[in-house]
């Protein structure tokens, strides 16, 4: 199961938790390996090029597993597709990189059923595209755990909420498809990441327009009025979700522009950020500017698990990331403080 939940993430190949050599060598979990992960039939499969990484890692790991070469042998499943692959042409590793794939993303839970996102997404399009909303940043992922848990599922359950910077989309639908909320408006800067949250949101089922909605936001114009304004439809928001929109420290007047306005259209409102810590500095710009603003800020306790302890929503754990719960309870005390 984990080792399944880490292909469909296409976690790192040398990532990978294997099996113990003992069962590696064992014939039935060798044909549950190639049912769960190569079989042809597998809706949602990773690219051609990560299922060869992936195939030579553990076919390498069982012929060092084998014991008794007359009692212990690789299955013809497994050789003939490790074979099939070695035969065919792969792109190369920066077209494969550019390229959009599917990534499953399994919630951490020990239910064998559990809570899965899939998406189309590009890792390393950034460099190409000057956006970074075409892959399923490690800060979304923490979110989501957070919202999975215990504690996190009350921010969520009932709940009408609006996503910055949603990206693939990833937590938007995971908040509209396992999580209870009422209604979700998902929205990015960009155009084309929009139109790709409409395609992701349509392969998990949750277009329905009732409860789950795109749009395109530019943080800093006006709000009043706009989309994210559903006052005059008799709406209300309750959450706001951000995960890693806090990178740029010239994005941050923006940034904390929206979040103001929207303090002014939803002065109750509740807003998580999730923040990836890359610079110390960058981090303490947007926290002093929520300072300046009047918004109250809290640090809370979820720090991501050990790399062992992790069973879903697999994160690097060199990753320091930091969720915030900000709210308004002061009220701006300078409304051009950024």
């Amino acid at each position: 199961m984990l080792l399944s939940r880490q292909y469909y993430q296409m976690v790192d190949p040398e990532q990978l938790t294997l099996p113990a050599p003992r069962f590696l060598r064992l014939p039935e979990v060798q044909r549950q390996i190639y049912k769960n992960m190569f079989d042809d039939r597998m809706q949602w499969p990773p690219p051609e090029r990560y299922k060869f990484r992936v195939l030579k890692r553990l076919v390498e790991a069982m012929e060092k597993a084998i014991e008794d070469p007359e009692e212990d042998e690789i299955s013809d499943d497994l050789s003939n597709r490790l074979t099939q692959h070695m035969a065919r042409p792969f792109p190369t590793a920066s077209d494969a990189a550019q390229q959009k794939s599917y990534v499953t993303y399994s919630a951490p839970s020990r239910d064998a059923l559990a809570s899965q996102i899939t998406v189309l997404e590009a890792r390393s399009l950034l460099a190409s595209s000057g956006t970074t909303g075409f892959r399923t940043w490690e800060a979304a992922l923490h979110l989501g755990a957070f919202l999975f848990s215990e504690n996190g599922r009350e921010y969520v359950n009932d709940k009408t909420i609006l996503e910055l910077g949603a990206g693939t989309g990833f937590l938007s639908i995971f908040c509209a498809k396992h999580l209870g909320a009422t209604h979700v408006l998902a929205t990015d800067g960009s155009v084309k990441v929009v139109n790709d949250i409409k395609v992701n949101a349509s392969l998990n089922l949750v277009d329905d327009h009732q409860r789950f909605e795109t749009a395109i936001l530019q943080w800093g114009h006006t709000l009043i009025g706009g989309v994210t304004d559903r006052r005059d439809r008799g709406g209300h928001c309750d959450l706001i979700l951000g995960a890693d929109v806090t990178y740029d420290v010239n994005s941050m007047p923006a940034l904390i522009a929206t979040i103001r306005d929207l303090f002014e259209l939803y002065p109750q409102v509740t807003i998580l950020i999730s923040a990836t810590v890359r610079n110390q500095d960058t981090l303490a710009v947007f926290l002093g500017a929520c300072d300046m603003n009047g918004f109250d800020v809290e640090h809370l306790d979820f720090p991501v698990p050990k790399r062992e302890d992790q069973i879903g929503f697999f994160i690097p754990t060199s990753t320091t990331i930091k969720i915030f719960l900000i709210t308004n309870s002061r009220g701006s005390t300078d409304a051009f403080a950024l």
